[in-house]
């Protein structure tokens, strides 16, 4: 087996996988990690090639934590891991995670971190990389939580997903007026989720308004801003990344603690989640209730009464030095 690192020559071999691929996300385009400036990370994005074909793609910077030399897969996405097609089998995963670790060595790492893709994610399931990192050495580096809705029912019945609280709570919302609408306006929906963070966590968003707005450019498709309004003023928003034929993911729910009575996120959910099932996808991906595999209970609890259950999203390390 081969292995290259990206180049600008490859990219439209590099898309065209993703496209076709397995288990290929939006996180895994060049386009998508374009957004980030270009010294914001050292990019090591590789291809695994056999008879010059490729048959896998890892998306990876070079990155200096804690002064040791990391091969991260990737800091500028939610996950990164290997995109390979539906045909992989488990002794060329064993392979790949060998070249993989062969190249580490060869070219200095100290350290290598992965962020494997969900399994909803899969168009046909396996876990052949989890066995074949455990297999090779490397350790859990953290296992974190996202809650996800199976989409088992068409729009008009989306409310028997639904326990009867937040039921209640969507039929308020739309009698006291709440209206949710596709939006672009960024610009109101950044203040609503800087004011968010900064009172439930003290930190700022991880993307920056003009990295919103510039995302939302190279994907007009892809990302869509859903408001609640109140007659013409935003009280809630949510970013939803479509990141491949099966799944939405949710970013970034907020709302505005002034108008919490009129219950405009139960009202956000119940209309993104229509609106996935409407699109065809199997998933939707509320996104992690966890940080550090510290739970949020009473966010994990809000999501379970949208239907959502957890399944895991798995961090990989191995140490190269002993």
């Amino acid at each position: 087996m081969d292995i290259v690192k990206y180049e600008r020559k490859y990219l439209d071999q590099w898309e065209d996988f993703v496209a076709s691929s397995n288990n290929g996300t939006i996180f895994h385009s060049r386009k998508f990690l374009s957004y980030h400036s270009p010294d914001k990370f050292k990019d090591n994005s590789l291809l695994f090639l056999e008879d010059k074909k490729i048959v896998a793609l890892l998306t990876a910077a070079e990155i200096k934590k804690d002064d040791i030399a990391t091969l991260w897969s990737h800091m500028g996405a939610s996950f990164g891991g290997f995109v390979y097609k539906e045909t992989l089998g488990i002794r060329q995963a064993f392979d790949l995670t060998e070249t993989l670790i062969d190249y580490s060595l060869k070219n200095n790492f100290k350290k290598i971190v992965v962020t494997n893709v969900p399994i909803v994610y899969h168009k046909r399931y396996n876990e052949y990389f989890d066995f074949a990192f455990i297999r090779n050495g490397f350790n859990y580096l953290k296992r974190e939580v996202t809650s996800v809705i199976t989409l088992n029912v068409d729009e008009d019945n989306v409310m028997k997903l639904i326990k009867p609280e937040s039921r209640t709570s969507v039929r308020r919302a739309e009698k006291l007026g709440v209206v949710v609408k596709k939006s672009n306006d960024f610009e109101e929906y950044y203040e609503i989720l800087k004011s968010n963070l900064a009172m439930r966590h003290n930190v700022q968003p991880a993307h920056t308004l003009n990295e919103l707005i510039k995302l939302k450019e190279l994907y007009s498709q892809k990302i869509q801003l859903y408001g609640a309004y109140l007659e013409k003023k935003m009280i809630a928003g949510v970013v939803n990344f479509y990141c491949n034929d099966k799944v939405v993911l949710v970013f970034y729910i907020s709302h505005n603690q002034e108008f919490q009575q009129y219950r405009a996120v139960n009202l956000l959910f119940y209309t993104i989640i229509k609106d996935a099932i409407s699109r065809g996808l199997r998933f939707l991906d509320f996104g992690l209730f966890t940080v550090n595999m510290d739970p949020n209970w009473g966010l994990g609890k809000f999501k379970e009464s949208f239907g959502a259950r957890g399944i895991l999203r798995d961090t990989f390390y191995l140490d190269l030095i002993q």
